[in-house]
């Protein structure tokens, strides 16, 4: 039970980054991703915050359709995928963008993870 609230609270920080990438500000932006503002002013990089945004928020449904859509073993292993593969991207980006992803966003899916398999 632990690890569904756990999954379902990554879910949401996946669409909620999607809104940040997508609609936020470059203020919010830059400050998010440890960039200078005039960067994220770019057009180019506009869109492709834009473009990293939808993965966000469609991995984000993603999560909320295996919890819908699932059951049983089936959903356990598509969530702890799910949450393997969160954590992995939270790595790459801690290692390439902001050190703080591996908290942010890495630490929720890795605890999820360990509640899932345990």
């Amino acid at each position: 039970m632990i690890g569904i609230i756990l999954v379902t609270i990554v879910s949401v920080e996946a669409i909620g980054i999607m809104l940040l990438e997508m609609f936020g500000t470059d203020r919010q932006q830059a400050n998010a991703f440890e960039l200078d503002e005039s960067f994220v002013k770019m057009a180019e990089v506009k869109t492709l915050l834009a473009n990293q945004g939808l993965y966000n928020g469609l991995f984000g449904l993603l999560i909320i359709g295996t919890l819908l859509l699932l059951n049983g073993s089936p959903q356990t292993l598509m969530l702890e995928l799910e949450m393997l593969f969160v954590f992995l991207a939270a790595v790459y980006g801690s290692l390439t963008a902001a050190k703080k992803i591996i908290v942010i966003q890495g630490l929720p899916a890795f605890i999820a993870l360990i509640f899932l398999i345990f």
